[in-house]
């Protein structure tokens, strides 16, 4: 199985469990950290999340992985967490869901002389973002875009 087949898959089998656990599905990702492959469900709920729902939709999951339709998998972690404050805005739901919100911009290499931009999400469009800060707009392009999390406002 590709680790796409493998997110796609694994998506539907957690999102019934989320709702048993009185959580939403944030985002599920299989991917290769260091030497080690992590299978990481973020779950959320806008009063917060707290461990035993982590646990929950984790010990329900677990068996499910264990068929046989996950026998070509290679040895992973799985790990079920809150999306947290600082979030990473990957869906168009997310952007949606968020517009007005200030995020942060990073980039894979500096744009008009810096790393990231931090303002005012007004617009997503098939991947690019439009922040305003200062009263000016700008659209960044996908290509530049390295993550945009929201920002955490103390």
């Amino acid at each position: 199985m590709q680790a796409k087949q493998i997110v796609a898959r694994v998506e539907e089998l957690v999102r019934p469990l989320c709702e048993q656990a009185g959580v939403s599905l944030w985002d599920v990702e299989f991917e290769k950290e260091g030497g080690q492959y992590m299978l990481t469900v973020t779950v959320d709920h806008p009063d917060g999340v707290n461990i035993d729902q982590c646990e929950q939709v984790s010990r329900a999951l677990d068996p499910m992985l264990d068929e046989k339709e996950f026998d070509s998998m290679p040895s992973y972690t799985l790990c079920v967490s809150s999306a947290g404050l600082s979030r990473r805005l990957k869906k168009p739901a997310h952007f949606a869901a968020f517009l007005g919100h200030t995020v942060e911009v990073g980039f894979y290499r500096p744009v008009n002389g810096a790393k990231q931009a931090e303002g005012t999400l007004v617009a997503y469009d098939n991947g690019s973002v439009t922040l305003e800060a200062g009263g000016t707009r700008t659209v960044y392009e996908p290509t530049d875009i390295a993550a945009v999390r929201l920002a955490v406002e103390i």
